[in-house]
């Protein structure tokens, strides 16, 4: 597997790894990661936003809306409180498949792959650009005849075309049943400085990511039913009692399918 993984130029899941302080990343990415923090050092308060936000969209899919199985693509690489330990916590059944296709990921599939003993956790290593392909593989844990949560956490910007963005999302979309959730964020490009990092990054040799408008981003959402508040900056979305959260650039929010 490790001869798999090109450590010659920094990849997202890694970098991304290193913004959450955890230890699966390789000096390359190191650097990628310094050299985008210091332009726009927002980025490591994004990183670690993003997963706050994550804990608390899927305890509200699990708990306040009952639903038990997630689709989530894109994982990247385990760090604290991924999925299937959230919503695990809440319901011990809870059915959790992870999709990527970076081969560091599937080398770290083991620690993605513990599951409580009355649920299951499974893995896909398959590419956002044959959602078909998820959907049919996903089939074989998770039932799609019961409500889903859709998770595309940070993933929708490594599709470079936008057109082709919403289509993947409107046929991921389309396959769940009435009464699924879609969960979801994604960097916008409302800041200057975040916006010379990120193409600084892209020019690394790098899977680019596009940052996109705050109106492309809703437009995912469309036909959906839109929890409070909304898409929104993502450390605003349900922030924890008796917290101050101040807005950073990743939108996001999560709606129900009627």
């Amino acid at each position: 597997m490790e001869d798999k993984i090109d450590t010659s130029v920094p990849h997202s899941a890694r970098t991304w790894n290193y913004w959450l302080g955890g230890k699966d990343n390789y000096p390359v990415d190191q650097a990628a990661g310094d050299a985008y923090a210091e332009i726009a050092p927002q980025v490591v308060t994004m990183a670690r936003e993003s997963r706050r936000y994550l804990i608390r969209a899927v305890t509200v899919v699990a708990g306040d809306l009952g639903i038990h199985q997630f689709l989530d693509i894109g994982t990247g690489l385990p760090t604290f409180d991924n999925t299937h330990e959230v919503a695990q916590r809440i319901t011990e059944s809870a059915k959790i498949v992870y999709v990527d296709n970076d081969p560091i990921v599937l080398a770290h599939a083991n620690a993605l792959l513990y599951s409580k003993p009355l649920g299951v956790t499974a893995y896909i290593d398959a590419d956002l650009h044959a959602p078909e392909t998820i959907l049919r593989r996903a089939a074989a844990t998770l039932d799609f005849n019961q409500p889903i949560a859709l998770m595309l956490m940070g993933i929708l910007g490594h599709i470079e075309d936008y057109a082709e963005a919403t289509a993947i999302v409107r046929h991921l979309q389309a396959a769940l049943p009435s009464g699924s959730a879609f969960v979801h964020y994604d960097g916008v490009d409302t800041d200057p400085d975040l916006m010379k990092a990120q193409q600084g990054y892209d020019d690394t040799g790098a899977v680019p990511y596009v940052l996109r408008s705050p109106e492309q981003i809703a437009a995912y959402y469309t036909g959906l039913d839109l929890l409070e508040p909304g898409i929104v900056s993502c450390p605003l979305w349900r922030p924890e009692p008796g917290t101050s959260p101040e807005p950073t650039y990743i939108y996001g929010g999560v709606a129900l399918k009627p």
